[in-house]
């Protein structure tokens, strides 16, 4: 039997009452109690840690110490911090290192525990709005889905696996939580539960997705389960509901098998499905709700990488996009010059 691996044990850091830190954890646990996603807090109380022993190292242990100016200092030591290999944190970083230090002392002045709100008026950096790469036509999805070896049952199931990214666009944590009675065979449709933002939505599955899974579900997964059964439908080689690691090391591998050239990953599959939706002809809104964005200006980046029907009406519309057809191999006649009138010599 395969043993299974410790769970290390959290340290809790003690803080002086009243300090940075205190009034961190204790934000933590209020976010908790208002039901934010375990993702979320474990982030913010990371970055809020990071920000509190920043102050601690230059005597600023309360939050009372902590003005605007102190908060402009810290943005501008993050934009000249630099990483172990020497390379400078990306604006998005730097985004998110500040968030949470902005919401932080927002909800300190809300609990009066602060007079004002130094952060309040602090100018976040700019997100760069990076197009999605490497996304995949359609004879590269085939040819990474060709490569999976399904006369083994591993490779069955991982073909179910990317056959759902593919048909879904669903994101990496949303496929790991699914469970075996979120998948409505008679009607075509998968129940995604606490997506982003705690969010339920139900999405359509193809056809050719709903086969994979449904030779998995009845030849693969009763070989993994074991009792009492945890109705994940997903499951690894241990018999768990398989990690976002695994989930990546999966498609990673079929990817790179195939020999396209194009490196990526469990979202690759997410940025192919909207992508090839929307060139063949979904509206944007359809697709917002595939993917289960918020906001529809989310969902807009993909009308700038599905170029297809751009190039089609570029071809159809522009006078230049196309060169005059050779007849018969021939070139075609040049055109005479246009005869200029002779003027009369007076005599």
């Amino acid at each position: 039997m395969k043993k299974r691996r410790k769970k290390k044990s959290k340290r809790i850091r003690l803080y002086p009452p009243a300090s940075l830190g205190a009034y961190s954890l204790e934000y933590c646990d209020w976010l908790e109690a208002r039901d934010y996603s375990p993702q979320t807090i474990r982030a913010r109380r990371h970055y809020l840690t990071f920000f509190a022993d920043w102050c601690g190292e230059r005597g600023l242990v309360e939050p009372s110490e902590v003005t605007k100016p102190v908060i402009e200092r810290y943005q501008k030591w993050l934009f000249h911090y630099r990483k172990k290999g020497g390379e400078p944190l990306s604006f998005r970083s730097q985004h998110s290192q500040l968030v949470p230090v902005r919401a932080f002392f927002k909800w300190l002045a809300r609990q009066n525990y602060i007079l004002y709100n130094p952060a309040s008026d602090i100018d976040l950096p700019r997100l760069p709005r990076r197009l999605p790469h490497n996304v995949l036509s359609v004879p590269e999805v085939e040819a990474v889905l060709q490569r999976i070896d399904i006369r083994e049952p591993m490779g069955i199931r991982n073909r179910a696996i990317l056959e759902t990214f593919y048909s879904t666009g669903m994101r990496r944590k949303e496929l790991t939580n699914l469970k075996i009675y979120d998948v409505n065979f008679e009607q075509g449709t998968v129940l995604i539960r606490e997506g982003k933002g705690k969010k339920d939505r139900v999405v359509p599955i193809g056809e050719r997705g709903l086969a994979w899974v449904h030779k998995y579900l009845y030849e693969v997964r009763p070989q993994l389960a074991m009792m009492p059964d945890s109705g994940f439908l997903f499951l690894s080689e241990r018999s768990e509901p398989i990690s976002t690691t695994r989930m990546t090391e999966i498609v990673r591998t079929a990817v790179e098998a195939a020999d396209i050239g194009k490196r990526g990953s469990c979202h690759m599959f997410r940025h192919t499905c909207a992508t090839l939706m929307l060139e063949g002809g979904a509206d944007i809104r359809f697709i917002q709700q595939q993917l289960g964005h918020a906001d529809l200006k989310t969902t807009d980046i993909y009308t700038q990488v599905a170029i297809t029907k751009l190039k089609e009406i570029h071809a159809a519309t522009h006078p230049g996009a196309k060169l005059e057809r050779r007849e018969h191999g021939k070139e075609a006649p040049e055109k005479d010059p246009p005869k200029t009138k002779k003027r009369k010599r007076n005599t």
